[in-house]
């Protein structure tokens, strides 16, 4: 697999990631209760941020050739 198609299946992951912490934000706000709501709001942020890192890797990384 080439160095530009390993980027682009790294991107597509940290897009799920956004999608998936979007959602688990969601429910935390307005879904659920105590606990749950705490940690779904901690994983999720947790995701956005591992996320943003990695956009920020593939992004400044340089094109490939």
């Amino acid at each position: 697999m080439t160095p530009a198609l390993q980027k682009m299946w790294i991107s597509f992951a940290a897009m799920g990631f956004m999608f998936i912490s979007i959602l688990t934000i969601y429910l935390s706000r307005y879904k659920l209760k105590g606990f749950l709501r705490v940690f779904s709001a901690i994983f999720a942020y947790i995701l956005m941020i591992l996320a943003g890192l990695i956009i920020f890797f593939v992004v400044f990384s340089g094109p490939t050739a």
